[in-house]
């Protein structure tokens, strides 16, 4: 690591003092909201920046600005050197097997739909009948099937609707149990007929962590592809994708302390070989005439025109920090604070959390509705003494209205977090009903 942390030892977050120093490098917990001291408790929409990640992205701007994998000059090598020292990072951070794999993108809905257009594509060229080396698994038509599960983000939903209206295959998708979890039991919804199996592997709803080898293994069974959206389990647990078995998975940087603006797309290189370009321009190509263009191996292939250069410096800068505090100990950690916090809502009368209520195989996000009280006022109520939450349907409607709420309250934890962030929460909550005159019987 080139900060200090480096050579600093690695924080323990289960002691006070371990937990303020780290808290201490992240300057947006120093201010104050509505006069009162901030409780950050939104990490499922972003995480908070470290110092090292805001000054890693001003040190580009300021010493090494510069268009990447263009300029012979030095500040074009070393802006390149940047950014795919970046790549580097990234890759190692989920174990990918080469740092090819690992295409950078706007972000997770990027990365997705992605996905989905260059299977159009696909799709399209071997429906032209202009390029036979169209692999036959990309290939979707009537007939075939995608499948998805009731609990996804609209992000690993909507593409894939939109993927099987254009090519005519058709839609079906995995339940939801009452508990918040997919349903293995509907796993006999992947057939012969699948080409393709998105599914999560954390809930941002209901903060379920999916048996990923289940479906992974019934999607082999017939050939599919599977993709994982991890946006809320890369920033939370240890993190092995090609361990994990599936072919591809979409992730954020600013989820993970690292700046807004970027993603990635993680696939396994065979497939990144196969798929044709999503967007396409400059710096993706080969050869160009008049008459055709070819196009560079992956994961040039898939990053047309100026990349974002600064901020993918910035997110190796928010890779290490996860790194030096360790990816075990900050999910013991959080672990910690989610049973403390699921704990504490069960005392309090009139609150139903939506998903698991222990802290066993799930991650931090917790979602809950307050009977009597729209999510939106008890929003207001927190807001007001300084707690940060994320209310509404979080991009996730089907599973809203699965487990029978039209919205609801999302408190997410982050590494940084304390006890007493979890303690001034469910204080403030204790009296969200009272508050609005609401009796226990609603």
């Amino acid at each position: 690591m080139s900060s200090l942390r480096a050579v600093q030892p690695r924080p323990d977050l289960m002691s006070e003092a371990g937990l303020e120093a780290v808290r201490g490098d992240f300057p947006t917990l120093s201010r104050k909201v509505r006069g009162k001291p901030l409780v950050y408790l939104d990490n499922g929409a972003t995480s908070l920046r470290p110092t090292s990640v805001i000054e890693a992205e001003a040190h580009f701007y300021r010493h090494t600005n510069a268009a990447v994998h263009r300029g012979a000059h030095a500040l074009a090598e070393e802006a390149t050197d940047a950014f795919e020292k970046g790549r580097s990072a990234v890759a190692r951070f989920v174990s990918a097997h080469s740092e090819n794999d690992v295409v950078f993108t706007r972000g997770a809905t990027e990365s997705l739909n992605l996905l989905s257009y260059s299977l159009l594509g696909a799709t399209l060229d071997a429906r032209a009948g202009g390029d036979a080396t169209v692999n036959p698994r990309l290939v979707l038509g009537e007939g075939d099937e995608i499948v998805v599960t009731e609990l996804e983000h609209h992000a690993n939903l909507v593409p894939w609707q939109q993927l099987a209206r254009r090519t005519g295959a058709t839609l079906r998708w995995l339940g939801v149990t009452d508990e918040g979890r997919i349903d293995l039991g509907t796993l006999d919804r992947i057939t012969e007929r699948t080409k393709l199996v998105a599914f999560t592997h954390a809930s941002n709803v209901t903060g379920a962590i999916t048996e990923v080898d289940r479906i992974v293994e019934a999607a082999r069974a017939v050939g599919a592809i599977t993709v994982l959206d991890a946006c809320q389990s890369v920033p939370h647990l240890p993190v092995d994708l090609p361990a994990l078995g599936v072919d591809a998975a979409a992730f954020s940087a600013h989820k993970m302390l690292g700046p807004t603006g970027v993603g990635a797309l993680w696939a396994r290189a065979d497939l990144l070989e196969d798929l044709p370009p999503f967007l396409t321009g400059g710096s993706m190509i080969e050869i160009v005439t008049m008459e055709s263009t070819t196009y560079l191996p992956p994961p040039a292939r898939f990053e047309a025109g100026s990349q974002a250069t600064a901020q993918v410096a910035a997110w190796a800068a928010g890779v290490e920090y996860l790194e030096w505090l360790g990816m075990e100990r900050s999910a013991a950690h959080e672990r910690a604070l989610t049973a403390h916090l699921l704990a504490g809502l069960a005392r309090i009368d009139g609150i139903r959390v939506l998903g698991p209520t222990t802290a066993e195989g799930r991650v931090g996000a917790v979602c809950f509705v307050v009977d009597g009280v729209h999510p939106h006022d008890a929003s207001q109520v927190l807001d007001n003494e300084g707690v940060a939450v994320r209310v509404g349907h979080h991009c996730a409607q089907p599973v809203h209205r699965r487990l029978g709420a039209q919205s609801s309250v999302r408190a997410s934890i982050g590494p940084y977090n304390s006890r007493d962030d979890v303690d001034r929460l469910l204080e403030v909550l204790d009296g969200v009903r009272p508050f609005f005159g609401v009796t226990s019987h609603g």
